[in-house]
């Protein structure tokens, strides 16, 4: 008896949602059968505390954007919700699966353990699977000795170009069938003005005007929480989600050093974006820093969780302005430099000595660009607990008055203490009886005061710190992680 089923190879997409530059399309392609292109949006993912509307917009945004580049191919993106498995399952009664094509993800532990189990699956049901690589990150290595020179052979590889795509993807009348059987997603989504939209056509735009212009005052405005949201590149989240390849982004970057004669923040930008690779690799190698501190001697660090603290935080009412001002920013518009997150960490794990774990997922929900191997690994180094890096406990109020000069970002976010002066904007709780009447401003109450003592807090957490650098488990961690996870010549890892 022959098998009617029409054979056919799946792409599977997950955060690579662009056809440029996709080796899992161009593998698939290469096959010459018919081929099916999958989103599949997980239920179980969707629950999980890291996931958020937002994440979910911006992927729909991409999706949609995807389908409208595919409607001269006569296909679309067949996005489904529920379990992996499951899907396929009801593929597999439809169509003969031969091959599955995707890109390796370096995320939570919930896809982590879903891949794990469909490549059991694949094999259970004869279907081979293949992994391409979508970042700097090579799987399976014990160290970063050739990791350099692994990471620049991957980047200068040339751009991999949209195949020949006419009549061989699966079309809309095929798909328009297939649907009925499953429950699809729909793409609409509600816009705001104030987050980015996902997508490769933004994505491009963003790409296009930094490269173009934004660029120049990248060095000089990158820890300005206001300057910052136009000179920064603003393309990690079209990164996270795999709208651009960081192929791609290194290409223009090659093309534009040798065309401008001020090459000096492209640089800048260029060594940035290594960082990115490095630190998805670090966490890829060690994946238990989602959960647990990566220097096993500060697995005894313990901080008692105040809910009181962390709602404040949460909420934007510590009573430290550019704390506040950057915790409400971030909430409404899933953005905030790099310079103001790692302060708002530094200042949830050391001024109010709460466990950098009870801040992991809410962060995650508010950032745009949520991505697992720079999002786990940047906050145990904000919170001091790697061992082999600078103890970082940022001032809030020096660096409100250093990178927010005149108070505009924090007047914009904070309207309440709006009408004091730039003298006071970063510590109205040292207002004068005097002040408070010229600027009809009630100290503890129309602002909280500091919700902790700035000093006392900061040195109770450089002590304690310091004082378990000396432990015999932390410096033994410390010689561990060195030969695991930096280079000869090391970058600030």
């Amino acid at each position: 008896m022959t098998n009617s089923k029409i054979p056919i190879v799946i792409v599977w997409f997950k955060r690579d949602l662009r056809l440029e530059d996709n080796e899992a399309i161009n593998s698939a392609i290469a096959n010459n059968k018919l081929v099916l292109l999958l989103y599949v949006i997980e239920n179980s993912l969707i629950q999980n505390n890291h996931f958020s509307k937002r994440h979910l917009n911006f992927i729909k945004q991409s999706l949609e954007d995807l389908n409208q580049r595919l409607a001269k191919f006569n296909t679309e993106i067949l996005t489904v919700c529920g379990e992996v498995q499951s899907n396929f399952e009801k593929l597999s009664k439809h169509f003969l699966i031969k091959k599955v094509y995707s890109h390796y993800e370096t995320g939570i532990d919930i896809t982590y353990k879903r891949d794990k189990k469909m490549a059991k699956w694949f094999v259970e049901n004869k279907i081979r699977w293949y992994e391409k690589r979508q970042q700097g990150v090579f799987r399976g290595i014990a160290d970063r000795k050739n990791w350099s020179k692994l990471m620049n052979s991957f980047i200068d590889q040339p751009i991999k170009p949209l195949p020949e795509m006419k009549n061989k993807l699966v079309s809309l009348k095929t798909l328009k069938q297939i649907k009925k059987k499953f429950d699809v997603l729909d793409l609409k989504t509600e816009y705001l003005n104030d987050v980015q939209l996902g997508g490769v056509t933004n994505a491009n735009k963003y790409l296009e005007s930094f490269f173009k212009n934004r660029y120049h005052n990248y060095q000089n405005h990158i820890s300005k929480p206001d300057l910052s949201r136009k000179s920064c590149s603003r393309l990690s989240p079209y990164i996270s989600y795999g709208n651009l390849s960081i192929r791609q982004i290194f290409h223009l970057i090659k093309v534009n050093k040798a065309q401008i004669k001020n090459s000096f923040a492209i640089r800048a930008f260029e060594s940035r974006l290594r960082w990115h690779s490095h630190f998805i690799q670090k966490f890829d190698m060690e994946p238990s820093m989602e959960f647990l501190s990566v220097n096993k001697g500060y697995h005894k660090l313990l901080k008692p969780i105040n809910k009181k603290f962390i709602i404040a935080w949460e909420n934007g009412k510590t009573g430290v302005p550019i704390v506040d001002a950057s915790m409400r920013c971030l909430v409404k518009t899933g953005y905030l430099n790099f310079r103001m997150r790692a302060l708002i960490v530094s200042f949830f794990v050391h001024q109010l000595w709460q466990p950098w774990q009870a801040c992991s997922a809410f962060l995650a929900r508010q950032f745009l660009d949520f991505e697992p191997g720079v999002h786990f690994p940047q906050l145990q180094m904000q919170a001091g607990e790697t061992g082999i890096n600078t103890l970082r406990i940022y001032n809030p109020v020096k660096n409100g008055r250093e990178h927010d000069q005149n108070g505009d970002f924090t007047r914009k976010w904070l309207p309440e203490i709006k009408p004091l002066s730039n003298k006071l904007i970063h510590s109205p709780w040292l207002i004068t009886p005097l002040e408070e009447e010229i600027f009809e401003f009630k100290k503890g109450i129309d602002y909280p005061n500091p919700i902790v003592n700035l000093e006392e807090t900061r040195r109770f957490a450089s002590d304690t710190l310091w004082n378990l650098k000396n432990d015999v488990i932390v410096f033994n961690e410390n010689q561990r992680i060195l030969k695991k996870h930096t280079f000869g010549k090391r970058i600030n890892s």
